[in-house]
């Protein structure tokens, strides 16, 4: 084969094809344009400079869903690492007082006062919390934290209860955390 040959042994109508080929190939789309972030973009904590200082309270409630095998043993003091209880309501507590730690844009708040209930009902566990503060902004995202770390805990601490054989939890499932009051410049009792 001689070191001319432009198709290095293959075909005229195949180098053709490669050379269409390449050209029918679309064209690298260019990067969209570069734009300097905005403060809208990043997210901002919202300024409540001006606002007064008033007494805020809010409510939230959750619900652990478990398998009756599971509430049968909680109701009987047979879980595997203690009662779950006890150790929830701390993590509620502490969750509501951590909050701008684990939701970035909440304000720090200091809070007066968080109350964090559990209750064990027939498919589970239920879970309500009060959180009150005398500030400028509400308190439901402390409320909700707590919430979910109340249930969360619980979850920890009974999940060697709701595993099935592959190490799954198909039945366990927190539920409906969500806000169920909410004042502002008032003493709610």
């Amino acid at each position: 084969m001689p070191d001319d040959d432009p198709f290095h042994g293959r075909s005229l109508a195949a180098a053709k094809a490669r050379r269409m080929a390449e050209r029918a190939k679309p064209e690298p789309s260019a990067p969209p344009a570069a734009r300097a972030p905005s403060a809208e973009s990043e997210g901002r904590m919202a300024d409540v400079t001006e606002k007064p200082v008033v007494p805020r309270e809010a409510r939230a409630e959750g619900f652990l869903r478990l398998t009756p095998g599971t509430v049968a043993a909680l109701r009987e003091g047979r879980a595997p690492k203690g009662d779950p209880f006890p150790v929830a309501r701390v993590a509620g507590i502490l969750a509501a007082k951590r909050t701008p730690d684990i939701i970035p844009l909440c304000h720090p708040i200091p809070l007066t006062g968080v109350e964090v209930d559990l209750a064990l009902e027939a498919e589970g566990v239920r879970v309500r919390t009060r959180v009150r503060a005398d500030y400028r902004t509400g308190v439901e995202m402390e409320a909700l934290t707590a919430a979910s770390a109340a249930l969360l805990t619980v979850w920890d601490m009974a999940k060697a209860l709701e595993k099935d054989a592959t190490g799954n939890y198909p039945a366990t499932a927190i539920e409906s955390i969500r806000v169920t009051s909410k004042t502002k410049g008032e003493r709610a009792s």
